[in-house]
């Protein structure tokens, strides 16, 4: 296991000097690049990339899959959440569900929440105990290296947001109606347990982080949230010779 890093020093607003316009302008430039990306992607039919976006209640995981994703083609990329086991998912192995939802090479998937749920609930619940819960940080770290080496580009991003963020956001979600929707009386005790959640993503970032590191976003302010997940997976997949293939005609 890594060391242990804390949350609580790591900032939960914009780091960089840099404006929400000037953020927003090169998003525009960002999102036309990974519209490229992706077309090669698909063509190439040589990596596939799993991108797992995992955070605390509010902070922003559905509002960042739909601006950093919003020039991508549907034909090559998939986004799946993954809520409470089913009785059927429960009956296998905590992996079973997951691996059946990684993409093929040429796609682009998506991940709002993940296998990291499978650690992250029993731990605050207290329904694995230590050991059983070191074997599964083991199992995982197998899994995302075993993607590794099926040309699978992965990249997993912690939206970091601050208790007060979270509480001003939920506070909306009671009284605005686009959001309403949202609320659900479960979020409430997910903002009294905040600094449950964040110790137990502090070990899940330690333990988790052999086969791809995490990258850590800050997220109280959406829009450089959303600019910093695309700059990073754009520089990520611009490491790869992900191009066009060579037809002969």
């Amino acid at each position: 296991m890594n060391a242990t890093i804390k949350l609580s020093t790591i900032a939960t607003l914009p780091k960089d000097k840099i404006s929400k316009e000037e953020a927003i302008e090169k998003m525009a430039f960002l999102v036309e690049k990974l519209t490229v990306l992706q077309n090669k992607l698909f063509a190439q039919q040589r990596y596939a990339v799993l991108i797992i976006i995992q955070g605390m209640d509010t902070s922003g995981k559905d509002n960042a899959i739909k601006h950093v994703f919003s020039g991508v083609n549907p034909a090559g990329c998939c986004v799946k959440s993954f809520k409470v086991p089913t009785t059927e998912e429960t009956a296998h192995h905590f992996l079973w569900r997951i691996s059946k939802e990684c993409p093929r090479k040429g796609m682009i998937q998506i991940f709002n929440r993940s296998h990291y749920e499978d650690v992250l609930v029993p731990m605050i619940h207290k329904t694995l105990n230590k050991d059983l819960l070191k074997e599964r940080y083991k199992e995982i770290n197998a899994f995302e290296r075993g993607l590794i080496k099926d040309n699978t580009i992965l990249l997993k991003f912690y939206l970091h947001i601050s208790q007060e963020e979270q509480i001003e956001r939920l506070a909306s979600r009671k009284t605005e109606e686009d959001k309403r929707w949202k609320y659900q009386q479960e979020d409430e005790q997910a903002v009294v347990l905040h600094k449950q959640y964040r110790k137990a993503y502090e070990t899940i970032i330690a333990a988790c982080s052999e086969a791809v590191p995490w990258t850590i976003i800050p997220a109280d302010k959406k829009w450089y949230k959303n600019y910093r997940i695309l700059q990073k997976i754009i520089e990520e997949l611009e490491r790869y010779a992900i191009h066009y293939p060579k037809i002969e005609l």
